[in-house]
């Protein structure tokens, strides 16, 4: 998990040949303009997803981890909090892999809530099992998948 602000993803860059392009799509993406939901950017290499929510109780939460794709989420209005566990971590999965979704959700409790800060972005490997969206009041975020 790495935690940091858009003015220093260049530091990130070259871990993934698909994280310039995406840590260019938090700087200049037209959060105003854009519509919610998901888009294709680089056919299923590189998507995002709009997202304008509610903000949820921590029960609410529930952890959830991948295994194809990095999420890079970046918080455009508002702060959120998110609980975090190493996916190895967890004990508890609420159903199978969804291999379609990419995507397991688990009961376990996370061991730690981190801030994610208006402004801010975290990158989450699959190694980091996270519940996000986590706070009082609305969130405007744009989650942005890239492909292992």
């Amino acid at each position: 998990m790495i935690i940091d602000r858009p003015e220093n993803a260049d530091r990130y860059a070259d871990m993934h040949p698909r994280f310039a392009a995406a840590f260019e799509l938090l700087r200049e993406l037209d959060f105003d303009g854009a519509p919610d939901g998901p888009a294709e950017i680089d056919g299923e290499r590189l998507t995002i997803n709009v997202l304008r929510r509610e903000l949820k109780q921590p029960q609410e939460a529930k952890l959830e981890s991948h295994e194809r794709y990095v999420d890079i989420q970046y918080a455009h209005r508002g702060n959120e909090i998110f609980g975090w566990k190493r996916t190895a971590d967890c004990r508890e999965p609420i159903g199978e892999f969804d291999t379609e979704k990419d995507v397991i959700k688990y009961e376990d409790e996370p061991d730690a809530y981190w801030p994610l800060l208006e402004g801010m972005f975290v990158l989450f490997f699959p190694e980091d099992a996270h519940a996000p969206m986590v706070g009082e009041g609305e969130i405007e975020k744009l989650v942005v998948k890239v492909l292992l």
